[in-house]
């Protein structure tokens, strides 16, 4: 049995803090953007990232909960945690190259259509009708922003941003069956260690000499991620998933603004009907979810 606990729920704390978080993850992207604008490779990018969040975040670890909370009984769980982590982080940092922000933005949150259809393969979980109906009204979202038929945006870009939607969606199974034995912030503790010695064997290949302005986007990318990433684990302390996790679609309008602001990008009408049958079907998923969670009535006579 389980010897995690939880605190008392808060819905309108969980919900602001989720904000903050996909704000802050919306900037973050940008950030990365203008980072290969600047000729920084994804990899390095990604090192650095773990490499500058790792030490504060065991300073957080140390003075708040303390480092009996990174103990773990599951090692190799979060070591195929981390490299799946890594693998679908580094396709994302590379979609966000090769398209336009609103467009990797909305293409990623496909990730959860893809976890409904994992789940059912690999966890063997009950799938109803509704739950697969809005799995199809998803991929046909996907289909409006790629239209297959007449490509307005490059098709490695387009797979890519796939790929890391995909890559999210078994990170999604993965921490669903870690979390029935860990906390959620011994979880993001590992993953950002494992991460960053793992990508410190591989980065020197790709390591260049930056100007200060490289540096400062780096340690940018690494303040904001590691941030929203600790807001995003808070948020799910104090509030049920299926409150908090419509609000991740926030990150889709700060997108569109940023792409706007920074690259002069307007989205495309597909683009924005795309996203909509995207952000339906999410939000459709998640009421399900809700109403199977929900404790049954009992029969007054």
């Amino acid at each position: 049995m389980s010897d995690i606990s939880f605190p008392e729920q808060r819905p309108v704390a969980g919900i602001v803090l989720r904000i903050l978080a996909a704000t802050i993850f919306a900037f973050m992207a940008a950030m990365v953007k203008i980072g290969a604008d600047h000729g920084l490779h994804p990899i390095e990018m990604i090192f650095w990232r773990f490499a500058f969040a790792l030490p504060p975040l065991f300073l957080w670890v140390l003075l708040r909960p303390g480092l009996q909370i990174i103990k773990t009984r599951r090692p190799l769980a979060h070591l195929w945690r981390a490299v799946i982590g890594f693998v679908a982080m580094g396709f994302g940092y590379w979609a966000l190259t090769l398209l336009p922000l609103a467009e990797a933005t909305a293409i990623s949150f496909a990730a959860p259509i893809f976890a409904t259809l994992l789940s059912a393969i690999f966890l063997l979980e009950k799938v109803g009708w509704h739950r697969w109906s809005a799995v199809l009204v998803g991929f046909l979202g996907v289909l409006v922003i790629v239209q297959p038929q007449d490509l307005n945006l490059p098709l490695d870009g387009l797979m890519v941003a796939l790929a890391s939607a995909f890559g999210v969606a078994c990170v999604i199974i993965t921490i669903r069956q870690i979390s029935k034995t860990e906390r959620a912030l011994t979880t993001v503790f590992w993953f950002t260690a494992i991460s960053a010695v793992g990508t410190g064997f591989v980065v020197p290949f790709f390591a260049e000499s930056h100007d200060w302005q490289g540096w400062a986007i780096m340690i940018g990318i690494a303040i904001l991620g590691g941030t929203a990433q600790l807001l995003l684990t808070a948020s799910l302390r104090v509030a049920p998933v299926v409150v908090v996790a419509p609000f991740d679609y926030t990150q889709l309008l700060w997108a569109v603004a940023l792409g706007w602001l920074i690259w002069a990008d307007v989205p495309s009408v597909a683009t924005w009907c795309g996203a909509a049958i995207i952000i339906g079907s999410g939000l459709y998923t998640l009421y399900r979810e809700r109403v199977r969670s929900r404790p049954a009535r009992p029969v007054i006579f």
